[in-house]
């Protein structure tokens, strides 16, 4: 399955106990880097929940900011008794320094109180479990959807490369005779004006034959027909990849795929260096260019 590492998912929780909210969100990464942000009371959630998205996702800077509101208070059963006789007391204290103190309303007070609830763990870690299972979930359909768009992406760049092969493949023979031919009447040229009178001392068969070797050996070193079928045995594997969603790879994809991209530049970079030929140099230069745009794409591939 092909995904991308940049998606968002959310999720929301309404129990008699309260509301949670969790939201998730990532972006691409070279290595997967969680940030946690959880209320100090859910804190006992950390771990579990941490375990949940180490399970699921393999690369991908991943933000989870949790938060919750309680329906009723457990404060709010009854009044603390000793708390507001502890109040009482700060609030006389503070008066001996500052008469004019005015004590605070019974509203302030019970918000006070509630700050320092403790939540049960046995009853709020399986809903935190549920809802990061449920925001997990939509982040990964999030992140295939997106995979999926990233792969066709890159599969309408592939078949470009691919019409590019097709047609410097059937150039490549008349290409290098017109090389060839070219070498052979410039080696003459240089023979004779280097030494007129040495055609005197060896016969026409013979210059013709040594010069055709010098002009063979020339057509070689440009002959491309390597760098462009292995070209198009990377262009095999990565449509293999990219259509059959069913391929389950060890590691990631991602990984893979960027290794794969810098095969097919070196192969288009040794096709350049190797052009003897205008049409040659251009196609390197637009297969470089085509792939350096998939090599980008597979950035955000998880």
């Amino acid at each position: 399955m092909i995904r991308s590492m940049t998606a968002f998912g959310a999720a929301r929780i309404d129990t008699e106990l309260g509301t949670l909210n969790i939201d998730l969100r990532s972006v691409n990464n070279r290595y997967l880097d969680l940030s946690l942000r959880l209320p100090e009371d859910l804190r006992f959630a950390e771990s579990r929940i941490r375990e949940l998205l180490t399970s699921h996702l393999a690369r991908g800077k991943v933000e989870l900011r949790v938060s919750y509101s309680l329906r009723r208070a457990p404060w709010a059963q009854a009044l603390n008794v000793e708390a507001v006789q502890q109040y009482a007391q700060y609030l006389r204290h503070a008066r001996e320094h500052i008469p004019d103190i005015p004590a605070p309303s019974l509203s302030e007070f019970l918000s006070n109180e509630g700050e320092h609830s403790n939540l049960d763990p046995d009853q709020w870690l399986p809903l935190c479990e549920q809802a990061c299972s449920q925001a997990l979930s939509e982040l990964q359909a999030a992140r295939s959807r997106e995979g999926r768009r990233l792969a066709d992406a890159m599969l309408l760049n592939a078949q470009d490369i691919a019409q590019i092969i097709d047609l410097l493949e059937p150039q490549l023979p008349t290409l290098i005779r017109e090389q060839e031919t070219k070498i052979s009447l410039r080696l003459r040229d240089a023979l004779l004006a280097a030494s007129p009178e040495g055609f005197a001392q060896i016969s026409g068969a013979e210059l013709s034959a040594r010069i055709a070797q010098e002009a063979a050996l020339f057509g070689l070193r440009i002959d491309v027909a390597e760098e462009l079928t292995r070209l198009r045995s990377h262009l095999d594997e990565l449509n293999h990849i990219l259509q059959d969603d069913t391929t389950k790879v060890k590691g990631s994809l991602g990984k893979r795929l960027d290794f794969l991209f810098q095969e097919m530049n070196r192969e288009a970079n040794t096709l350049g260096s190797k052009a003897a030929a205008l049409a040659v140099t251009q196609a390197a230069i637009t297969l470089k260019l085509l792939i350096e745009q998939m090599r980008e794409q597979a950035q955000n591939i998880e």
